[in-house]
């Protein structure tokens, strides 16, 4: 719920975010993908619709960089004993087919860059997107890029 809502997600209580969560797993679309080892879950990624998440543009200062309807990949986990793995970079495969099949005209992510920060990073690399295809299109905050993969021409 954190990325749904931002600094409130704190203010609330465990089940309040638990009984807020459940509410729009019910209303659809599915707030995101679940990765698997068998039957075992072993990471996931919130992608939904950026004007879901107008807060990133008051709190992260992320602006929006333009006006086309992208989707944002926005928040990763992976269980420990999976990381470094290639667990983050399959979820960002199937998030670019998701999205797609969505109708989305780009997926948009905000990673950060290892370069400019040694911070553990719950919103992947930059690295990882990179090597997914996507480019940086915006950098309004130090050491995380705004970055987006095209998934359509908009003509």
């Amino acid at each position: 719920m954190y990325w749904r809502i931002g600094a409130a997600y704190r203010k609330r209580t465990r089940d309040q975010n638990k009984a807020a969560f459940r509410q729009v797993v019910k209303g659809g679309p599915p707030p995101g993908l679940i990765a698997f080892d068998g039957e075992m879950p072993v990471g996931s990624c919130q992608l939904t619709p950026r004007d879901i998440l107008p807060w990133l543009d008051r709190e992260w200062r992320l602006k929006r960089v333009d006006q086309v309807p992208v989707w944002s990949l926005s928040c990763f986990y992976v269980r420990i004993g999976y990381r470094r793995q290639g667990v983050t970079s399959a979820l960002i495969s199937a998030a670019l087919r998701a999205a797609k099949r969505a109708g989305a005209a780009a997926l948009e992510a905000y990673p950060l860059d290892a370069e400019k920060t040694g911070s553990a990073s719950f919103t992947g690399y930059a690295t990882a997107f990179e090597r997914a295809g996507f480019k940086t299109v915006a950098c309004h905050v130090p050491a995380r890029p705004i970055m987006r993969h095209d998934l359509k021409v908009v003509r």
